[in-house]
């Protein structure tokens, strides 16, 4: 219960609980804010001079619904309304609306305190708005980059006098627009296909979601009608002064087989010598810090986490104030954050005591400054602050990885030296070309994440006789362009405009979940195609990045108060009307087309490998309709050609996994409630359990 005694105090609104927890610790003058709990609530009460309590929200408590109830579309009429209210499976935040609505009764004032950023906004605009009784109106904001107790005190000493009403209403526009399309344009697919097929399946397609789909389905088109074409190269080895050199004929390519075996009839055994010499210094600068984008793709290259998970982490590590917001364009760090403090403070770690030592020796601390610009955030950087408790690896990685891209953006440039030569043989030339770093400049500090070439070679000079040790032809084949994994789609979308940085990971994550796509290097499923396909013949708008484009620019506009929400909206609808209409009149075409790939992703879902008895038929997991057990048989058993069936445990989620290592059997992922994961092999003569019941 609410204390009666707590009255007349500012009400700070934060974004999640670990954050309410240490903004209330930087603002309490003890650093010890009274922790307490209303109904399972956590809330704090500082005193700073005057009583501050400090209450979390937890993410998004509002979100966008229809005005009433059913699965028709098209549908234009929305309110926003408690999570709650629109998922019944989100019970958790009635108690949490329940326990800000009491402790706004006795606030005399308000302050936003949320993550300063649309989302964070948002967050907290709805909250104030909706359950604080029109306190959006005279509530104050506080803007931090950092959870640290500096610039939580600054921040709070320093509020904005109100809200920032063009970034709410960009979110506002944003989310409603999102919940419109997405909405009226999954329930025309969904309803499409369960009209002809009879079967439920959740389809779902967005005006980010469509153009991202449509990339991997034309590169996957692309690769699927790509016609291999051979050519061959020669290289061979080269000694000069008793070391062993790498050239490469002058053409990349060669087209037959005949000219190849020819140049390495004519230079075999041969002495030749360097036509040409050429050397080149030249610096490399330092890498910018990072932004939100470059830390996801950087962490996907080193460690292949995807940008979803690297969100997950980086979001960890801000709110435990090791790292400053993530979710950030900028690509610059302002002298205002404490270049030399934060180095200070880094250097009682042992990793990075030295490298911290050497930059605080420089006479000016200058870092590398890149093209992003974000108004609201600086660049990533390290606070200085140590862990309070031990990280997981994956935590370790990236914070150790912001913290050696934050130093090696001080560094000095990188020297390097590139050495090209062309080798005469037998009128035949050959290139070789090597290049080494001189000065490590900046590297030095990202060491592990880049490497130093360093080459040894023999002095050369012009004219100078190699002879031919070995030379020999190398048949290849042309390559399709590569398929997409999550950082080079990532990049992709941000290329494209579409999408922001906070989105485009759950985007991607999405067309995994809807089985549109499938595998780390991304290969588009049969209804992922035929998806693509029904909205680029029903609806081309949805899937085209230039009208994606259109309307993030005039998201920004609505954040620089240059549109209103209100025309934005008006034209969403304009353009939306008209599709659905189109949608309604091809419902039988259009669940036609799905129906069929519906059922085979079905199918595919539920596969867990090949028959090992009569190698024809797929081993699939099976509920009987008599029993109502679950178990994996084999397809033949419809068509009464093969019997082979295993017993599954009947608790949990079952996915197929692979296969086995030690009895080439199919194996199934089981996913218990409330346990751990474990994988079983379906043989139930596998060798690995029988080593393990004689091990019990």
């Amino acid at each position: 219960m609410i204390e009666k005694s707590l009255r007349n105090y500012t009400l700070v609104v934060t974004e999640k609980p670990d954050a309410a927890a240490r903004i209330a610790t930087a603002l309490d003058t003890k650093g010890m804010p009274q922790r307490l709990l209303e109904n399972g609530v956590p809330y704090y009460v500082a005193m700073r001079g005057d009583r501050i309590v400090v209450v979390p929200a937890l993410g998004h408590l509002y979100t966008v619904a229809a005005e009433k109830k059913g699965r028709s579309y098209p549908i234009f009429d929305y309110r926003w309304v408690p999570l709650h209210v629109a998922d019944r499976k989100v019970k958790r935040t009635r108690a949490w609306l329940s326990a800000i609505e009491k402790l706004a009764k006795n606030a005399n004032a308000y302050v936003d305190a949320c993550d300063f950023d649309i989302e964070g906004s948002l967050i907290g605009y709805t909250v104030l708005k909706y359950v604080c009784n029109g306190a959006e109106k005279t509530a104050k904001r506080m803007k931090y980059s950092a959870l640290t107790k500096e610039e939580i005190t600054k921040s709070y000493e320093e509020t904005l006098p109100h809200l920032d009403f063009c970034l709410i209403d960009a979110g506002l526009a944003r989310h409603e627009v999102d919940w419109l399309y997405g909405i009226n344009l999954s329930r025309a697919l969904t309803t499409a296909a369960k009209k002809v097929s009879g079967r439920y399946a959740t389809l779902s397609t967005g005006r980010v979601q469509g153009p991202t789909l449509k990339f991997l389905a034309q590169r996957e088109k692309s690769i699927q009608n790509f016609v291999p074409t051979p050519y061959w190269t020669v290289k061979a080895k080269v000694c000069v002064s008793d070391t062993i050199l790498d050239v490469e004929y002058e053409k990349p390519t060669i087209a037959t087989k005949e000219e190849a075996d020819a140049i390495v009839k004519a230079c075999k055994k041969q002495t030749g010598k360097i036509e040409n010499l050429a050397t080149k210094k030249f610096q490399q600068p330092p890498p910018p810090p990072f932004d939100f984008s470059s830390l996801q793709n950087e962490a996907y290259r080193l460690f292949r986490y995807t940008p979803m998970k690297t969100s997950s982490i980086a979001q960890r590590l801000y709110l435990d104030a090791l790292i400053s917001y993530p979710r950030t364009s900028s690509q610059k760090l302002p002298p205002a954050i404490g270049y030399k403090n934060i180095l200070q403070k880094l250097s009682r770690n042992r990793e990075f005591t030295r490298y911290a030592s050497e930059l605080l020796s420089k006479s000016d601390l200058k870092p590398q400054k890149g093209k992003g610009f974000d108004p609201a955030h600086p660049a990533i950087y390290p606070t200085g602050n140590l862990p309070e408790k031990p990280l997981n690896s994956a935590e370790r990685n990236v914070w150790s990885l912001v913290v050696k891209r934050f130093m090696a953006a001080f560094g000095d440039p990188t020297t390097q030296q590139t050495i090209t030569a062309v080798i005469d043989v037998n009128e035949y030339r050959f290139n070789f070309n090597a290049k080494e770093t001189l000065e490590e400049g900046w590297i030095h500090f990202y060491k592990p994440y880049v490497s130093s070439k360093q080459v040894i070679l023999p002095t050369l000079s012009k004219g100078m006789e190699i002879k031919v040790e070995r030379i020999a032809t190398k048949n290849k084949f042309t390559q399709p362009p590569p398929r997409y994994n999550p950082a080079s789609l990532l990049r992709k979308m941000q290329k494209e405009e579409i999408g922001t940085k906070t989105t485009r990971a759950g985007i991607i994550q999405t067309l995994y979940d809807r089985k549109y796509i499938c595998n780390e290097v991304m290969t588009v499923t049969d209804l992922g195609f035929e998806v693509v396909d029904v909205l680029r013949k029903y609806c081309p708008t949805v899937v085209s990045s230039e009208f994606t484009r259109k309307l993030e620019l005039k998201m920004k506009r609505i954040q620089q108060g240059e549109e209103t929400k209100q025309d934005v909206m008006k034209e969403a609808i304009e353009i939306l009307t008209p599709l659905t209409t189109e949608l309604k009149e091809k419902e039988s075409d259009i669940g036609e087309q799905l129906s069929q790939a519906v059922r085979k992703a079905k199918l595919e879902e539920q596969t867990v490998g090949v028959c090992p008895t009569c190698k024809n038929g797929k081993l699939v997991i099976i509920h009987s309709k008599k029993t109502g057990k679950r178990f994996v048989g084999c397809t033949g058993y419809f068509e009464g050609s093969c019997k082979t069936a295993f017993p599954l445990p009947q608790k949990g989620v079952v996915k197929p996994q692979g296969v086995c290592k030690s009895c080439g059997y199919p194996t199934v992922r089981l996913l218990p409630r409330g346990a751990r994961p474990w994988t079983l092999c379906v043989n139930p003569e596998c060798p690995s359990k029988k080593g393990r019941a004689r091990k019990t």
